[in-house]
């Protein structure tokens, strides 16, 4: 798999939460939620931070009903991941987010973060979630740094 980074995207009706790896793959940090304006401006917010990032595949969070069954939500992330595959050509990666929103608020609330502050950045962190789970899955099942798909 070429150089880069890995984004992750904690994608709601009205935002996008936003995550990269470090250049190694190994950690997560927050990046920044973009406030969803459509297709279009969504996807030219999205090909600037892949640029700017160096990125080289998306993890994007899928929300599944807790018993793993799909919602109205999944579904339309499904068709927003197809979209993503489509105009980057880049490899997306779907990544089971069940209780990421929640844990982010629990990791808020331990912060001491005043409800105002938590509602700005609950999505950034619910990516960073999500992005370091599949970059923890990926050094556990298939050897430590070893990129391949």
């Amino acid at each position: 798999m070429k150089e880069g980074r890995y984004l992750g995207l904690d994608v709601g009706e009205k935002t996008i939460g936003v995550a990269v790896s470090d250049p190694l793959g190994w950690t997560a940090q927050g990046l920044l939620t973009i406030k969803r304006k459509g297709r279009d401006e969504d996807f030219s917010r999205l090909r600037e931070i892949i640029v700017q990032q160096n990125v080289k595949a998306i993890v994007v969070g899928l929300p599944r009903n807790m018993n793993g069954s799909d919602s109205e939500q999944t579904e339309k992330v499904r068709r927003f991941i197809q979209e993503l595959r489509e105009e980057f050509a880049l490899p997306v990666y779907p990544w089971d987010e069940r209780l990421t929103t929640v844990a982010a608020e629990k990791l808020l609330l331990e912060a001491d973060m005043s409800r105002r502050r938590r509602k700005q950045v609950v999505d950034k962190m619910a990516a960073v979630l999500i992005l370091q789970g599949f970059l923890d899955s990926r050094r556990g099942s298939q050897g430590f740094g070893n990129e391949e798909n």
